[in-house]
């Protein structure tokens, strides 16, 4: 049941909804362990969507304190050290034991190229990569080995299912003191320079929010669920990973999101839950219905990413028996903001994005005066408590942007409040690409794609689409002579970036819209896309 409220103005306060604790990753994990020793905390799923490896609670603390022991004699606290893997159960196992270690986990996407790897490795001064030899085609090896050519920074490099490597050392490392607001994590998110900022997330932010998160979806000790989220988010590692060991959860990880493994999976272990990006859910719907399964045991889903469709709220209820909840949030509010409650009324499901969660104040600001709005106004979302990150990694501009002077996070996103404190999301302040559920960043497109000869001016937008929520549009000014084919360029950039930041429409203009300032107008680049002014490209 959502909370009572009768605002005049959008600004809704923090409520203490449950005890706010300041914990650690580490001791966390140790209460978790003694509470539930025997109860699996993880099973490893392989592709087939067999179980290949459980750990209890006791196993799994046991491992980790293991793993930092051997972190701690590699690392001092504070280093930082990137895990460049798909969803396996040694990232979760590093995960912890850096928090365990005090020693900072930098995540990165297991599709990034060698050039966005060098990107976030230099920029985060790890000293040491922890990953994979490939995935999903990607070899990630040969890639990390470009990305660290001439970086003396980087230490180690250690393949997660080397496990002499991984836990050489462990008796003679001694993890030191670790805080709640030390940092934990750095996750790259949306940058304005064309590459993403890093946000230093704590250890109290990223737990307590993964637990509120979990508690309100109606999560609770014993249940399982099928963990397909990709650990490189925050809703991988923080909302279903953390989040689902402080319920006392079990979680089954699977290494790829494959909906007829997932779907068999969840009907044959009972699954009660589900978090997924709308694209996700359809495509689990879809299989489902496909396959005849009987998924009624799920009776919580969670989604964010982009806005549910009614259409879709209604396909799940008819699929699960059960309604979507949606989030909303981002990387800098470790992740969650806002959320919605099971029972919520349908046009409150689809049309906004819930209520605060627990003990995060969140208001409706004016962009230009910063001062809080009459309900049902139009602004930018404001959030301030205890999940705000720390900053921006050696980005002191950034983050003074970010964060004013009270503390409040400035999201970048438009909206409104309703006299309940309901959220609705409007827009965006910002240009961000939402394409199911990942941020993509128009500058870090554009400065890639600008390394193309023939290219002169270019703008990157996203339009809306049916399949991923947005989709990727690129259009170009070109030398007359020299007009790249569809094909060339999608070889160009997928060079240079990961699959889901390779455009899917290509256009070629004479002229721009243009500012009086001479800046391109991007938003009616995206009307005229819509009203089907162009002939685009597709590759």
């Amino acid at each position: 049941m959502g909370y009572s409220a009768n605002l005049r103005e959008s600004y809704f306060p923090a409520v203490a909804d449950g005890e706010l604790r300041a914990l650690t990753i580490g001791a966390m994990l140790r209460e978790q362990a003694a509470a539930f020793a025997y109860q699996p905390a993880m099973k490893e799923l392989d592709y087939s969507g067999e179980i290949a490896r459980t750990w209890t609670y006791a196993e799994l603390l046991r491992d980790c304190e293991r793993l930092a022991r051997a972190l701690a004699s590699r690392h001092k606290p504070g280093a930082r050290v990137a895990v460049y893997a798909n969803n396996i159960p040694e990232w979760v196992l590093i995960e912890l034991a850096c928090g365990i270690a005090g020693v900072t986990l930098v995540t990165v996407n297991p599709a990034y190229q060698a050039r966005e790897l060098k990107f976030v490795l230099e920029q985060s001064h790890a000293e040491a990569i922890y990953l994979v030899e490939s995935f999903r085609g990607n070899p990630m090896g040969a890639i990390a080995d470009e990305a660290i050519a001439g970086n003396e920074a980087v230490k180690f490099k250690i393949f997660l299912t080397d496990h002499d490597a991984l836990f050489a050392g462990e008796d003679e490392g001694a993890p030191g003191e670790v805080a709640p607001d030390n940092v934990a994590q750095i996750q790259y998110t949306s940058g304005t320079t064309g590459f993403p900022k890093g946000a230093l997330l704590h250890h109290q932010g990223l737990i307590q929010n993964g637990l509120d998160g979990m508690r309100r979806n109606g999560v609770a000790a014993g249940d399982v669920f099928v963990h397909h989220m990709p650990m490189f988010h925050t809703t991988g590692c923080a909302i279903m990973t953390l989040g689902g060991l402080a319920v006392g959860g079990t979680f089954l990880l699977a290494p790829i999101f494959d909906p007829e493994m997932i779907v068999r999976v969840m009907e044959r272990e009972r699954s009660r839950f589900c978090l997924g990006v709308p694209t996700m859910l359809v495509a689990l719907i879809d299989e489902a219905r496909r396959s005849g399964r009987d998924l009624s045991c799920v009776k919580r889903i969670m989604s964010g990413g982009a806005m549910v469709a009614p259409e879709l709220c209604r396909k799940a209820r008819e699929t699960f028996g059960a309604a979507i909840q949606i989030v909303y949030g981002q990387t800098e509010s470790s992740p969650l903001i806002t959320q919605a409650w099971s029972d919520d009324a349908f046009d409150d499901l689809t049309g906004t994005v819930g209520q605060p969660v627990p003990h995060v104040e969140v208001s409706i600001r004016d962009p230009r005066t910063n001062a809080v709005l009459p309900i049902d106004s139009q602004g930018e979302i404001c959030a301030r408590g205890y999940n705000i990150m720390c900053g921006y990694n050696d980005n002191a501009e950034a983050t003074a942007k970010a964060i004013d002077a009270d503390g409040w996070l400035h999201t970048g996103d438009l909206g409104t409040m309703d006299a309940r404190g309901y959220v609705k999301i409007t827009g965006r302040v910002k240009e961000m690409i939402i394409r199911g559920g990942e941020n993509l960043f128009p500058a870090e497109i554009e400065n890639a794609l600008l390394e193309h000869p023939a290219i002169d001016e270019i703008a990157v937008v996203g339009v809306p689409d049916a399949k991923w929520g947005e989709e990727v549009a690129c259009f170009m000014r070109v030398e007359a002579l020299a007009r790249p084919d569809a094909a060339e360029l999608k070889a160009f950039i997928r060079k240079r970036l990961s699959p889901q930041k390779t455009p899917a429409y290509w256009i070629f203009v004479d002229e721009w819209p243009l500012t009086g300032s001479g800046k391109i107008q991007k938003f009616k680049l995206a009307e005229a896309f819509q009203r089907g002014e162009f002939d685009p490209l597709k590759a």
